[in-house]
């Protein structure tokens, strides 16, 4: 009479969502983004600068051409659901990677339920990272004796697929 349980340290949870502008300059482009990004999710949102200088596009080392902002937690399930909603319910299976991320982008910031349009900030585009996490992954970020994840124990794109569907109620396309 055993039955079969998965293992503790084999459940996946969502560790964060990462939304990101690439604004592309600085200025008041970014103060917009900012707003933009602070209306959606709820949070501070900081400026990213360039790590090079382009020079065809005018664009120095140092100076912020995008906005992004990190969301873990509670707060990151709730928002995944909305992004998810303004994507239809759908995802892309090529939009996984071998490690349990997924990455996508939404055109228009104003397809997100419960974000209404601002004539001061206009329709902006953005892209979203969803990072998922296993018990016992901090061995890779530790500062002291860090490690690599075993084999097994990472994230398969399957896996990734199985759980957007089974705790989001996605289809992937």
């Amino acid at each position: 009479m055993s039955q079969t349980t998965e293992s503790p340290m084999k459940k996946i949870v969502l560790e964060k969502i990462v939304l990101n502008m690439g604004v592309g300059k600085s200025g008041d482009a970014i103060e917009t983004a900012k707003k933009a990004l602070d209306q959606i999710s709820g949070k501070r949102s900081c400026a990213r600068e360039a790590k090079e200088t382009q020079r065809d596009w005018g664009i120095r080392k140092g100076e912020p051409i995008g906005v992004a902002v990190t969301v873990r937690g509670e707060d990151a399930t709730t928002l995944l659901k909305r992004l998810l909603e303004a994507k239809g319910n759908t995802v892309n299976g090529r939009s996984f990677d071998n490690f349990g991320n997924y990455s996508f982008g939404i055109r228009e910031h104003i397809d997100i339920p419960g974000v209404k349009y601002d004539p001061q900030i206009g329709i902006l585009g953005l892209g979203i990272s969803v990072t998922l996490t296993r018990p016992g992954f901090a061995v890779r970020k530790r500062s002291k004796h860090k490690a690599s994840i075993g084999k097994s124990h990472i994230i398969t794109r399957q896996e990734a697929k199985d759980y957007l569907v089974k705790e989001f109620g996605v289809t992937v396309a």
